[in-house]
């Protein structure tokens, strides 16, 4: 009896992320809360210099958990001089421990700031980055426009270019991670049809202005879970060929 010399082609085994029978148990089929995350690039890179030329997208991860483990050293984020005791800059200021300042002492500096400004520099434009050194972090507090209580995409665009140069050829700052100005409490993000603008837009701004950090999700994002969501930025070439009516 003569053997066939045919390969058999095996079936690749099950991935398994859980020990014992958790991943029935894990289903997210049901959940409200959850993203599907689609695969980014191919993972090839023609040059060295193009492996820092994207902005890395946080889903999942806790942003006051990485920054208090000191997994970055600078975090940007949005401040007032009204009130920020529902802002981020809040939160980070009461959960480090060797920080003296407080969202009061914040504002307070911040209304001062804006003050000095209005007098000295009357005829600039707004907004402007404050520097908040909580010994092992640096917040970078983008400055809300006085009289607002609200940021537009151009005051995202023009804060950023202000933090890439603050962050330009300063290792001692990086790495550097954003909160994504959606869904905030203290500082909103309004477009120019006065609705929040989407995700796409805010890391358009960023990216364009020549921030490369890592940006977290905001928790409303979690909600999307019928939309394919990318781990960076600028996103697949295969989405504007999708837009443009290509498959």
């Amino acid at each position: 009896m003569r053997t066939s010399s045919a390969t058999t082609k095996k079936t690749p085994a099950a991935i398994r992320l859980y020990d014992d029978d958790a991943d029935h148990l894990v289903s997210a089929d049901g959940a409200a809360e959850r993203v599907v995350l689609l695969p980014g690039g191919e993972g090839r890179v023609s040059r060295p210099e193009d492996m820092s030329e994207r902005i890395r997208i946080m889903w999942g991860q806790d942003l006051l958990r990485d920054l208090l483990d000191g997994r970055y050293r600078t975090v940007v984020c949005g401040v007032n001089d009204v009130d920020n005791s529902h802002g981020v800059i809040s939160q980070v200021c009461d959960l480090v421990s060797a920080s003296q300042w407080t969202h009061q002492s914040v504002t307070s500096y911040s209304k001062v700031f804006q003050q000095s400004v209005g007098t000295l520099a009357g005829n600039d434009k707004e907004p402007y980055v404050l520097k908040f050194d909580l010994d092992a972090l640096l917040v970078l507090a983008i400055l809300r426009p006085k009289g607002r209580d609200h940021f537009t995409i151009h005051d995202l665009g023009r804060g950023f270019r202000t933090v890439a140069k603050m962050l330009r050829d300063r290792r001692d700052r990086l790495p550097v991670a954003s909160v994504s100005f959606l869904n905030a409490k203290a500082n909103k993000l309004v477009g120019a049809d006065h609705k929040e603008p989407s995700f796409e837009a805010v890391l358009r701004t960023m990216y364009d202005a020549g921030f490369r950090g890592d940006v977290f999700t905001s928790p409303g994002m979690w909600r999307v879970g019928h939309v394919g969501v990318f781990p960076s930025y600028p996103f697949p070439e295969g989405l504007e060929r999708m837009r443009g009516g290509s498959s």
